[in-house]
C-alpha cells in the first residue's frame, strides 16, 4: 500500500511524465499529511504559461499551498542551479510552518540534482555560447565532439556523444572555464537532499492511457484559451530559441495564428509533440530512476507495482 511508505514525516518526491497525475496525488499526500506542494517542473515557473504548461489553478491551488509556480519572466534567466538554491529555502519555510515538502515534477533533471547534487559550473559567458552557436553553424554540431575527442578525452568518454546539447554544453564548460566537464562532475558536493532521506515515488502508467490523456488534455487546454495565451506571449517577447518558449504546443499554435498552419493540424501536431515527450520522460526516469518507489494507478487508488 502507498500510504504504508508515507508514514513518516520525510520529503515526499513524486516524478512522472506529462499528465500522469502527480498532482492529483501531491494533492491528496498534502490533504491527508499537511503538506505544501513544491514545483520541480521547467516550464511551470514561467509567468507567462499557465494553461500550456499544465500549470495548477483554481480548485488545485485551494486544496493546499503551492509554491515556485509561475514566478519567472519569460526572458529570465533561470537554470536548475537557480531552482536548486529556491527549492532549498521553500523546504526550509515549509519546515518552519509545520509542512510537509512535497516536491513534484516531471523535469528530472531537478530531481537528480536535488539527491544527487549539482555541479557548481560558473555561469557560461555570453560571448562563449555565441562563439559555439557560430561554430556550430559554420561545421555542424558534430564539430564539438569532436574537439572533445582531442581536447577533454575523459568528457568525451563518458558524455553522450550523439546529443549535440550535450557536447555543445561540454565545450562551452571547458572553453570557459579551462576545465573539463567531467572534472566538474567529480568535484560534485554533496545533496540537499539524498534519496534515502526521502519518500521518492515515481508514477508509471499505460502508455494507450497517457496517451489518451495527452489527447484530451491538450483539447481542453484550447477550449480554455490556449490560443489567447499564445497570442499573450507574442506580444510579450516571444522568441523560440528560449527556454521559456519550449512549452510544448506553443510553436504550433503559434504557427496557426500566423496563418501558417491550420488550427486542426496545430492540434495534432502538438499532440504527436506530446506523447513524443512523454515517451522521452518514461524512458529517462526507467532508466534513471529504478531506486524509486515505482506507482501506478489501480482501481482508482494509487498502488506501489
Amino acid at each position: 500500500m502507498l500510504s504504508r511508505v508515507l508514514q513518516n514525516d520525510l520529503p515526499v518526491l513524486i516524478a512522472g511524465p506529462t499528465a500522469s497525475g502527480k498532482s492529483a496525488l501531491g494533492i491528496e499526500i498534502a490533504r491527508e499529511f499537511q503538506g505544501c506542494i513544491i514545483n520541480a517542473d521547467a516550464l511551470q515557473v514561467y509567468a507567462d504559461w499557465q494553461i500550456l504548461t499544465a500549470r495548477p489553478i483554481g480548485d488545485e491551488l485551494a486544496a493546499c499551498p503551492h509554491f515556485m509556480y509561475g514566478h519567472v519572466g519569460l526572458a529570465q534567466d533561470y537554470s536548475v542551479g537557480h531552482w536548486l538554491r529556491e527549492v532549498s529555502d521553500q523546504i526550509a519555510h515549509a519546515r518552519s510552518n509545520g509542512l510537509r515538502p512535497i516536491i513534484l515534477g516531471g523535469t528530472g533533471l531537478y530531481f537528480m540534482a536535488l539527491t544527487m547534487g549539482l555541479t557548481n559550473i560558473p555561469d557560461i559567458p555570453a560571448e562563449i555560447r555565441t562563439e559555439a552557436n557560430a561554430l556550430g553553424a559554420k561545421y555542424g554540431l558534430g564539430i564539438f565532439a569532436d574537439q572533445l575527442r582531442e581536447g577533454d578525452p575523459l568528457t568525451y568518454s563518458k558524455i553522450d556523444i550523439l546529443n549535440p546539447a550535450r557536447t555543445q554544453r561540454a565545450w562551452e564548460v571547458l572553453r570557459a572555464t579551462g576545465k573539463g566537464l567531467a572534472q566538474w562532475q567529480d568535484e560534485t558536493p554533496p545533496p540537499l537532499l539524498p534519496l534515502d532521506q526521502t519518500v521518492p515515488l515515481n508514477l508509471v502508467s499505460d502508455k494507450e492511457w497517457l496517451n489518451d490523456r495527452i489527447d484530451r488534455r491538450f483539447d481542453m487546454m484550447v477550449d480554455m484559451g490556449a490560443l489567447d495565451e499564445c497570442r499573450a506571449v507574442m506580444n510579450n517577447g516571444w522568441d523560440e530559441t528560449l527556454p521559456s518558449c519550449q512549452a510544448i504546443g506553443a510553436k504550433e499554435l503559434i504557427a496557426h495564428i500566423n496563418g501558417d498552419m491550420d488550427l486542426d493540424a496545430a492540434i495534432e501536431l502538438a499532440k504527436v509533440q506530446t506523447r513524443q515527450y512523454a515517451k522521452r520522460q518514461r524512458t529517462w526516469f526507467r532508466s534513471k530512476m529504478k531506486n524509486w518507489q515505482q506507482v501506478r494507478r489501480v482501481d482508482g487508488k494509487w498502488e506501489i507495482s
